[in-house]
């Protein structure tokens, strides 16, 4: 294999890629790309090419859904037929080596998916995440203790976006807080859009590492975390534990971080809706369905591939072809929301794709809304000045990142 092949970008190789001008954020830090707004408008289902690739783009709401419900789609995306065509056969063995894949069940089909999910489906119901709630407010409000006793002006993301969910999934899958530096570094490796091959590989390889020592851990001396019960009470071998691990704990904290963090700078940024929510924090519940799809923070899409041939719309989407439901579009269909564009937290709950949909739709996803729910409601009862030390224009957007963001919230009250 050449080096130009290994000095490529992971995320190059193992994500659909689009022109800039359907993905990157425009003037508006919280709006679509312009492209894609524009596009939008001109049908539900675009067929793209790009760098000789053929991409299926949908932005019709009713449309995504039906992808991402449709069996005949599938999630692996590291087998796809794409993958195996830009990926040589050595380099694919040593990005996706067996113990690698084993437990990462959303990049898996039924019934190989349905496994590992029915395994997990227990550990978050709705009641669960919901009796969670008081020990969740207990960890907002150290954090925001903290905050408050070292001054203003703060980073928010530091100070509290990040602390918050990464302090709630370490305790809920029993690992060492004092060990978040180490992983949140490596995560923010993996989804960094200019991490290269050599580079995924050896995160990969640390991250493995460390997630086998802490399954050890776990069969040595069980507690009563949800790691230990999967050890405990499931059949799943070290490397599938680990897979799993890793997995519930990368999503676990970074994609509700970056919620808090860019949904803060949202409602600061519309003073209207954040003076609502103030005066109306029963609303919190409607505020986090609505910064949710608003700010759709997935912003490079979720990908599948047609298993064989698939009608969609007056579309035919021929075997082994890519797939991209672009959720900020789709979370953005005038057909299914009044006012789109605006920010309202009083919206009525709606069938967003935020949290994707069918049978890989997000399992942590009431265990995020708590978090957030809570997040939001004792920021702004704790801190009634809040508001950005800095620009607007001056806050660092992650544009070069897969999950979209803010690299940092200066804010002072």
């Amino acid at each position: 294999m050449t080096t130009a092949e290994r000095q490529r970008t992971a995320q190059e190789l193992i994500r659909p890629q689009l022109p800039a001008d359907l993905v990157q954020r425009g003037e508006c830090p919280f709006d679509p790309a312009g492209g894609l707004t524009e596009l939008s408008g001109q049908g539900r289902i675009h067929r793209i090419e790009h760098k000789g690739e053929i991409v299926w783009l949908v932005t019709g709401h009713d449309e995504a859904r039906a992808v991402l419900a449709d069996p005949r789609m599938s999630a692996d995306r590291i087998n796809s037929p794409r993958a195996r065509k830009l990926i040589s056969p050595e380099l694919h063995a040593e990005m996706f080596p067996p113990e690698r894949r084993a437990g990462s069940f959303i990049f898996m089909d039924a019934p190989e998916h349905t496994r590992y999910r029915r395994l997990l489906t227990g550990q978050f119901t709705v009641r669960r995440m919901r009796d969670l709630t008081p020990r969740i407010h207990e960890i907002v409000n150290a954090r925001l203790d903290a905050m408050i006793e070292k001054g203003p002006p703060a980073d928010l993301v530091q100070d509290f976006a990040l602390p918050v969910p990464s302090l709630v999934i370490c305790e809920l899958l029993g690992v060492d807080y004092g060990d978040r530096e180490e992983f949140q570094h490596r995560t923010a490796k993996l989804l960094s859009l200019h991490t290269t091959v050599d580079e995924q590989i050896k995160v990969n390889t640390d991250l493995r590492r460390f997630m086998h020592g802490l399954v050890r851990d776990k069969q040595r001396d069980p507690g009563d975390d949800l790691l230990s019960g999967l050890v405990r009470d499931t059949d799943l071998n070290t490397d599938e534990l680990a897979g799993i691990a890793n997995l519930l704990l990368i999503a676990g904290h970074e994609t509700t971080a970056n919620m808090l963090a860019l949904g803060t700078f949202a409602l600061l940024e519309h003073p209207d809706q954040l003076a609502k929510l103030r005066e109306h924090p029963e609303l919190v519940e409607n505020a986090v369905e609505e910064l949710l799809r608003y700010l759709s923070i997935i912003s490079m899409g979720v990908s599948r591939h047609a298993k064989e041939d698939v009608t969609l719309g007056a579309a035919t989407i021929r075997e082994g072809e890519t797939v991209v439901v672009s959720v900020p579009a789709v979370n953005r269909d005038e057909t299914q929301y009044d006012d789109p564009h605006e920010l309202r937290v009083d919206r009525p709950r709606g069938h967003h794709v935020a949290f994707g949909h069918g049978i890989h739709q997000c399992l942590g996803q009431q265990l995020a809304r708590v978090e957030m729910a809570a997040g939001f409601t004792e920021l702004l009862r704790r801190l009634p000045a809040l508001r950005l030390a800095v620009p607007a224009d001056e806050v660092p957007l992650r544009t070069d990142m897969s999950i979209y963001g803010v690299h940092a919230l200066p804010v002072t009250w």
